[in-house]
Formats: C-alpha cells, sequence, structure tokens
C-alpha cells in the first residue's frame, strides 16, 4: 500500500506539479514582458501628449515585482501578477473546446489582474477610493493565452489563442485597455446623497480627502436605478 501511494505521489509530481511551475515561468516571463511594454507605450504616449497639453501626465512605475502602475492622464491601471497557479470550475465554457478536451492540463493557468482607479487616489493617498478589475489575462503552460473583459478586448481574445502569447499581443492588450480607462468616466451621486455635511466632516475631508470616490459609485437616483455595472463581463 505504502509503495503504491509512493508511486502516486511522485506521478502527481512528475505531472501536476512540474506544469504548474511551467505555467508559472510562463506567467512570469510574460509579466516581464509586459513591463518593457508599458515602459514603451508611456514613453511614446509622453512624447505626443507633450505637444498637446503638457498638463496631461503619462507615468509609470513597478513597485514590486508582480505590480506595474501606468498613470495616463486621470486613470491608473495597476496590473497585478498573482504568484498562484489556478484551475478553473469544470462547468467553465473553456472545457467545452477541443484544445482543453486534448488535455486538460491546458487549462491550468497564471493570472495577471488590471484594475482601473482615479490616479487622483494614489496622488492624495484616499485609501478608501474604489478600483474596479477591467480584465483578466491568463496564461498557460504552453504559454497560450485569453482574456476576460469588457468589449471589444474580451470579443478579441475570449478564448485560448492558437499561438503563444507575444510583446505585440501585449502592446494592443495594452492600448485597448487605456481606451476603456479614458473612456470609462466618473459619475457624480446624486445632490441628495452629499446634500448635509457636519463641520467636523468637512474638515476631514480638507485635509485628508476622505469622501470614498470611484468612477461607478452605486448610487441610486429616482429615474436611472444603479448607475452601470461596468466591471460585468
Amino acid at each position: 500500500m505504502a509503495d503504491t501511494q509512493r508511486e502516486q505521489i511522485l506521478k502527481m509530481l512528475r505531472e501536476k506539479s512540474v506544469m504548474k511551475q511551467d505555467v508559472y515561468k510562463n506567467t512570469q516571463t510574460t509579466f516581464d514582458a509586459l513591463k518593457d511594454v508599458v515602459k514603451s507605450i508611456a514613453e511614446d504616449l509622453r512624447r505626443e501628449v507633450s505637444q498637446i497639453d503638457k498638463r496631461i501626465t503619462v507615468e509609470f512605475r513597478f513597485p514590486s515585482d508582480h505590480e506595474i502602475e501606468l498613470k495616463v492622464a486621470g486613470d491608473m491601471l495597476v496590473f497585478y501578477m498573482h504568484s498562484n497557479v489556478f484551475e478553473f470550475d469544470k462547468a467553465h465554457p473553456m472545457f467545452k473546446t477541443g484544445y482543453v478536451k486534448q488535455n486538460e492540463l491546458n487549462s491550468y493557468c497564471g493570472i495577471i489582474y488590471v484594475y482601473n482607479f482615479l490616479a487622483d487616489s494614489f496622488k492624495y493617498n484616499r485609501l478608501q477610493d474604489l478600483g474596479y478589475l477591467i480584465s483578466r489575462l491568463f496564461i498557460n503552460r504552453e504559454n497560450r493565452f485569453f482574456v476576460e473583459a469588457k468589449p471589444p478586448l474580451g470579443y478579441k481574445y475570449s478564448n485560448f489563442s492558437d499561438t503563444e502569447i507575444s510583446r505585440d499581443t501585449l502592446k494592443e492588450i495594452v492600448y485597448d485597455l487605456i481606451a476603456y480607462a479614458i473612456s470609462f468616466d466618473l459619475y457624480t451621486p446624486p445632490a441628495e446623497h452629499v446634500r448635509e455635511i457636519s463641520l467636523n466632516e468637512i474638515i476631514e475631508r480638507v485635509q485628508s480627502d476622505k469622501m470614498k470616490t470611484g468612477k461607478r459609485l452605486g448610487f441610486k437616483s429616482q429615474t436611472d436605478g444603479n448607475i452601470g455595472d461596468e466591471i460585468a463581463w
């Protein structure tokens, strides 16, 4: 019995654990390439927008090995690579594809999350402000990928790619994400929600700007109901 269990453990280590190491390596390599792409795009846009209006800023920074911040005007895109490898629920549509049916190990993926914040949330350290998940990039053991996102990006890469992910593809994805963030506007809450304020609240707000802010606050108006659900896809 012990020998059988030992062989089963070695088989799982040989197959599943090695596969997860391959997935992690591919995801890290993709994220490193993404850093270079973001740097290149930021430097290119910065040169162009300086001719349009010097008040518009484009900046980037890498706070950690697994995080990228890209500021474009009033928007901040945060790319975050998770350090673990994930499997999908068997009900996920990918299990109906020939690619995964051929080998279910192809369904294991690393994930890069992309969040959209207001740049002022970082500038003024407004820790209560909201960010929104606008995309997830999945990379598997064969360096194939797919993207969950709002259209049009979600339509472009909704299934595993036929080829390995490339720098050109990452560049196209980043441009699409920037365009989406810029077009995704901040809504003001109805007046009845902000009509009254105490002296203490206004002092605190001026000192630390504690009003929770996000591109979609989910306030309900009498005519429109809930204002948009921008993160569902």
